[in-house]
């Protein structure tokens, strides 16, 4: 049997010129098609990745309350890659919400004009295995969220010589003592 294959996402907006900003700013995508009722976008070979569907009618902002989905994700090949995609976009404006050592992948959560979290991470292991391995210890078990960490200190750590597998290391997010990342997941102000 096949395995399918995640082709891309769609988001109800009423702010679509803004929206479309920021997914072309934080993917590096650009426009397929746009009218008065859709946009789609893509960021490689594929027609299109995300799609905004911007009906002419009124309606109500999303809630930290609403039940819906919390996020998408997109992976870099390495640390050096997210690190250059965060320098990137936040020289364009665009700065993490929140920025999270899970242990199994170090993730920067963005925020879209509409408050949907999107995240950018690399996986810390090779192989799915031990990913699954590392979710099922006693790291993982004691905080399944993981350490804040500001993305500025890691660009700056990596900068000075500091190796992928140090600043990759939930325990060099812990070393930093920031306030716990999940009330900024669940939706208060970063």
């Amino acid at each position: 049997m096949a395995t399918p294959k995640l082709a891309h996402i769609v988001f109800q907006t009423a702010q679509p010129q803004a929206m479309r900003d920021f997914y072309c700013t934080l993917l590096e995508a650009h426009v397929v098609y746009s009218d008065d009722n859709l946009s789609f976008m893509t960021y490689d070979d594929e027609h299109h990745r995300i799609a905004l569907l911007h009906p002419p009618i009124p309606m109500d902002a999303k809630a930290p309350n609403t039940a819906a989905a919390h996020h998408i994700a997109f992976t870099f090949p390495t640390i050096d890659d997210l690190l250059e995609r965060f320098e990137s976009v936040r020289d364009e404006g665009l700065r993490p919400a929140v920025c999270i050592a899970h242990g199994v992948t170090t993730s920067m959560y963005y925020r879209d004009p509409d408050g949907n979290f999107v995240e950018m991470q690399i996986d810390r292991f090779a192989e799915p295995d031990d990913a699954t391995a590392y979710m099922n210890g006693p790291e993982y078990a004691a905080d399944s969220v993981g350490a804040q960490f500001d993305p500025d200190k890691m660009l700056a750590d990596r900068r000075a010589g500091m190796s992928t597998e140090e600043i990759g290391d939930r325990a060099w997010a812990v070393a930093q003592g920031m306030p716990a990342p999940l009330p900024i997941l669940m939706g208060a102000p970063a």
